[in-house]
């Protein structure tokens, strides 16, 4: 009697994916966080705790579009990780839809002069964009090599 020896799927998952995913899920969980802040005063004022009156005001009165791309940015992250933990295909068009959502978000930033009125700001949504741009390279990786289904 022959035996079939049978590889555990897991086994054969790259360790850079495991990883990739697990850092996407607790970075878009912790934006997950930081947005709903967004929706009330309590967050709102921890958001502007150490900005000028100028500048918190700037800040508190950006258009609904800015929310609205920061919530595509972050949720399409968090499921695109997800996803990407599931090694499902998915992945791919999710974490795009969040790189292209983060990178208007920085346009928007930039547009109505919260860098300018908030240098720091420019490092951290810099930060932001890079990781949804590793995120969807990743996603892009593991795709091309057949590791997504």
């Amino acid at each position: 009697m022959q035996t079939v020896a049978v590889e555990s799927t897991a086994s054969r998952v790259p360790i850079w994916l495991w990883a990739a995913s697990v850092l996407g899920v607790l970075w878009n969980l912790y934006g997950a966080f930081q947005y709903a802040g967004t929706f009330t005063a309590a967050g709102q004022a921890a958001m502007t705790a150490g900005m000028t009156a100028t500048q918190a005001a700037l800040y508190l009165s950006l258009p609904a579009w800015i929310s609205v791309v920061f919530a595509i940015g972050v949720f399409g992250g968090l499921a695109g990780s997800i996803l990407l933990a599931l090694r499902r295909n998915l992945a791919r068009p999710v974490l795009a839809g969040s790189f292209v959502a983060y990178g208007l978000l920085f346009a928007g930033d930039a547009w109505h002069g919260v860098f300018a009125a908030i240098p720091s700001q420019l490092a951290v949504l810099a930060v932001v964009v890079l990781i949804a741009a590793a995120l969807f390279r990743v996603s892009q990786r593991a795709g091309q090599r057949g590791l997504l289904s």
